[in-house]
């Protein structure tokens, strides 16, 4: 260990008390960059993915331990947990972070003190508040940091349910719609919370101390969650009641997380100018796949569940019992399909004739603008920002098509 801060304090990296540092054997230290980098006392890096790129500052409030995780330019992680994540770049993240598995914050997306992630995808500018828990969570929408989506304080996304499944991801704004950044911000107001899964779409606003279960696939709505009156009522051991809302919202989910595959595989690649940028692109991609394969997963459990309630039968009211069973049949038939059509999707993630039009796009702009991924998003004409998202959109189509059941 000593070896290994000696090696880093000679590269140029700043620890201001390095007898408290802990770094582990298989971390590499060309992987951490020695421009312009502090890693304050009682932090720990462990991991040989560990990733840390210039201007980055590691501990500042209290220590940090980053286990696996991939940090980009100009990011400042104040205290806390940090196990397999990814920063784009120009983040902050406040102390008391508990970030696990499965999250990526893109460019200038922000959290305060005392925030857990997992599973979370946030696009640029998007920023969280202080005591949040936001996990199995996407969120997109705003056009800058003074016009980005936000999450208030102390706000929960519920993720767990009774029947002890986890099939409960929540999207608020879209994949090919978000990756443009010309969307309207989403607000969820403090002291709140939404039961996933969950839909809202761009310009939508939660009031404060409103619980949100529901889809709003409407712009532009004040959304009011009021509060249950006070009361006992038999619990129903019987299954579930909202067999095509939870099964829908997971399809919708997972198709536009393979639809960010091909952006993560096509567009993001364009940007790398070194190779600590293509490590943090290589973790995007192999970060987003993780998160693909954890909702496919936890879809399949949904339905393991929906099979065993099935086989105990469900109701004592009989035409009740048919039409709920028949809901059974439905999701587990097309289960069966999603997993060959994810896969396929999954496996065969070839660029087609509206995706190489675009990449060509793409490559025009860059080489006008520059390899930085914020401003050359942002300089794309409205045409040309319509040619990148019916190319994703084409993409979550060709699953949703063959795979949502009867709506609510």
């Amino acid at each position: 260990m000593k070896k290994m801060i000696e090696i880093l304090i000679q590269k140029g990296v700043a620890l201001p008390n390095p007898e408290t540092v802990y770094i582990s054997e298989d971390v590499n230290p060309d992987r951490i960059s020695g421009e312009n980098v502090i890693i304050y006392g009682g932090c720990k890096i462990i991991g040989e993915k560990s990733l840390i790129m210039k201007n980055s500052q590691i501990g500042y409030e209290a220590p940090v331990t980053l286990e696996n995780t991939l940090i980009g330019e100009n990011t400042k992680l104040m205290g806390g947990f940090f196990n397999g994540a990814v920063f784009a770049g120009d983040n902050t993240f406040g102390s008391g972070a508990h970030v696990r598995k499965g999250t990526i914050l893109e460019e200038e997306a922000s959290a305060a003190h005392t925030v857990g992630l997992k599973q979370t995808i946030l696009f640029p500018f998007v920023t969280l508040g202080s005591l949040i828990n936001f996990c199995d969570c996407f969120m997109a929408g705003g056009t800058s940091r003074k016009d980005h989506s936000e999450v208030g304080s102390s706000f929960i996304h519920f993720n767990y349910t009774p029947h002890q499944d986890k099939a409960t991801p929540s999207m608020m704004g879209d994949i090919h719609h978000g990756v443009m950044l010309n969307s309207k911000p989403i607000f969820l107001g403090g002291q709140g919370g939404i039961v996933g899964p969950v839909r809202i779409n761009y310009g939508c606003l939660s009031a404060a101390g409103s619980i949100i279960r529901k889809n709003e696939l409407k712009h532009d709505r004040l959304l009011l969650g009021g509060a249950y009156k006070e009361t006992s009522l038999p619990r129903s051991f019987d299954g579930y009641k909202n067999i095509s809302h939870i099964f829908n919202n997971n399809i919708f989910y997972i198709s536009g997380l393979i639809a960010l595959k091909s952006w993560y595989k096509y567009i993001r690649p364009l940007f790398i100018y070194d190779d600590f940028s293509g490590h943090l692109v290589k973790g995007m991609q192999e970060t987003l796949d993780e998160c693909i394969m954890e909702r496919i997963s936890r879809l399949k459990q949904f339905c393991s569940q929906l099979k065993t309630f099935q086989d105990k039968g469900l109701s004592k009211d009989k035409d009740k019992e048919a039409s709920s069973d028949q809901n059974y049949k439905n999701a587990l038939i097309k289960m069966n399909l999603a997993e060959k059509i994810f896969d396929l999707e999954f496996k065969n993630n070839v660029l087609k004739n509206d995706g190489e039009a675009f990449v060509r796009t793409m490559e025009k702009k860059i080489n006008k603008k520059g390899k930085r991924y914020v401003s050359v998003i942002k300089d794309l004409g409205p045409d040309e920002q319509n040619q990148g998202s019916s190319w994703l959109l084409h993409i979550e189509q060709r699953m949703l098509e063959k795979l949502l059941i009867g709506q609510e």
